[in-house]
């Protein structure tokens, strides 16, 4: 008796849940991706980078092109058949100190910052569905003896972290 019990409420939760689900992400919660309906491409041309780091422009946007393949549902395409276009540029990188140890004034933790100009067009209407300037990812990685982490592993977090909040910004404008 007390598991039909149990199984009644499990059965009247799941319901509840799923009455609270919305087919517009905009209206509640959603299974969906939170894109408009007609959009179903993308193309993701390499960042530029003004920044004095060569070679993150690589770094960010495989990160950007990886992130929109795994949580958007969009295809990313070459530029000539995509309904949407993904434009940015790093303008800025630094590396802020978080903390040193006591006695030595060694470094032992870094926080490694991104700073990029993106524009995501709709080339089949011309219109901009989402620009932003300033847009800032920072992640930390530890230099300290023991750990050791490369620069690069705080430059591979903070281009994953970029990738994720940019995604994330590009569905929230809609």
């Amino acid at each position: 008796m007390k598991c039909c019990a149990s199984v009644a409420k499990a059965v009247v939760c799941v319901a509840a849940g799923l009455a609270a689900c919305s087919s517009d992400p905009h209206k509640g919660y959603s299974f969906g991706t939170g894109f408009p309906a007609d959009v179903k491409s993308v193309s993701v041309p390499i960042f530029k980078n003004t920044s004095t780091t060569p070679g993150l422009e690589t770094l960010v946007t495989e990160a950007v092109i990886k992130e929109m393949q795994r949580s958007t549902g969009l295809k990313v395409t070459a530029q000539e058949g995509a309904d949407t276009v993904l434009r940015g540029a790093i303008t800025d990188v630094q590396m802020r100190r978080l903390s040193v140890r006591s006695g030595t004034g060694l470094i032992q933790e870094l926080a490694y910052q991104i700073t990029v100009d993106f524009d995501w067009k709709d080339e089949r209407s011309g219109a901009m569905l989402t620009s932003r300037r300033k847009f800032t990812a920072t992640d930390t990685f530890v230099p300290a003896t023991g750990v050791g982490e490369r620069v690069e592993t705080g430059q591979q977090a903070a281009a994953a972290r970029l990738a994720r909040d940019l995604v994330g910004e590009l569905r929230a404008g809609w």
